[in-house]
């Protein structure tokens, strides 16, 4: 099997050239906060007991501050069909890995599973292939992400883990009013949490950093599912909508077999709302679908 490290990003800036005394001439990157386009990345592919195959995608969002939404259509489709894969519309800053899965039959061959995304005239694709040093495992994901299990000879055994809607996996709500939702999440407890020392202990500052917030309105947010080193962790995100979302909070360790939070949706339309569950090595989604209304009754869009 390959231990291959998956590439952490695409191109993330516009290079330039500037002139120094001298005439010394240097390089430069220079980051935008908005107004370019997303690159759809494929990750790799896993076997599954079946004989199947399910390929991993995630994206690189060129902007350090902008979040478009690119709704499923001739700007953002998979081929062959159908053109819906569950992909996310709404693509948050930065390189995010992993983020979805399609699965493929056992009989997929050489065929080829191609996304497809356009913003602001210019088209990239990811291509999905089941070449053989594009398989991954959990280690390959886990080093990608800086999870816990970096050493596939040491790290013991792991099942993914589980995460399920509490309650009905449709919804409606209004705009400005806040929203609870609840998912019920499990695991086996592999790996063992790693929490960061006390204050003022010895060797303080030495050990793993504990769960840290996600600043939403960060410009340089990178990974928005960051692997927990306290224990099963939950964290939403909006895959599909409109307008922008708040999270209170965005990202919580499990207790009881249950993470909450509460949303509040700036404007009308229809929103997917995905919870990922991570045990610090690999993480599962599950989704919520909310129909906002605008305060008096109508969605506001068609």
């Amino acid at each position: 099997m390959s231990t291959r490290i998956v590439a952490m990003g695409a191109a993330a800036a516009i290079a330039a050239t500037v002139t120094i005394s001298g005439g010394q001439q240097l390089d430069l990157e220079i980051p935008y906060g908005v107004g370019q386009n997303i690159a759809p990345v494929y990750e790799g592919w896993e076997r599954n007991p079946d004989g199947s195959f399910t390929m991993a995608f995630g994206y690189m969002n060129r902007n350090y501050d902008e979040r478009p939404e690119i709704p499923v259509g001739a700007n953002n489709f998979f081929s062959p069909d159908p053109a819906d894969r569950g992909q996310p519309t709404h693509f948050y800053p930065r390189r995010q890995q992993f983020m979805f899965k399609v699965r493929v039959p056992a009989d997929f061959g050489k065929q080829q599973l191609v996304w497809t995304l356009t913003r602001g005239g210019k088209t990239e694709k990811a291509i999905g292939k089941l070449d053989l040093e594009w398989e991954i495992s959990q280690n390959v994901i886990s080093q990608n992400r800086r999870g816990l299990a970096n050493d596939a000879a040491k790290a013991p055994p792991n099942n993914p883990p589980t995460i399920s809607v509490a309650g009905p996996a449709k919804m409606t709500a209004t705009a400005g009013t806040p929203l609870t939702l609840t998912v019920n999440a499990s695991d086996d407890g592999v790996p063992k949490p790693t929490p960061a020392p006390q204050r003022g202990a010895a060797g303080a500052g030495r050990g793993t950093p504990p769960l840290v917030p996600i600043r939403q309105s960060s410009p340089v947010q990178q990974q928005i599912v960051q692997p927990s080193r306290e224990g099963l962790a939950v964290t939403w995100t909006q895959w599909r909508g409109p307008g922008r979302l708040t999270f209170a909070p965005a990202r919580m360790v499990v207790k009881d077999g249950q993470a909450s939070t509460s949303v509040t949706f700036s404007e009308p339309g229809t929103y997917v709302i995905r919870a990922f569950a991570d045990d610090g090595v690999v993480f599962e989604p599950a989704d919520v679908t909310v129909t906002v209304n605008a305060p008096g009754g109508s969605t506001g869009r068609p």
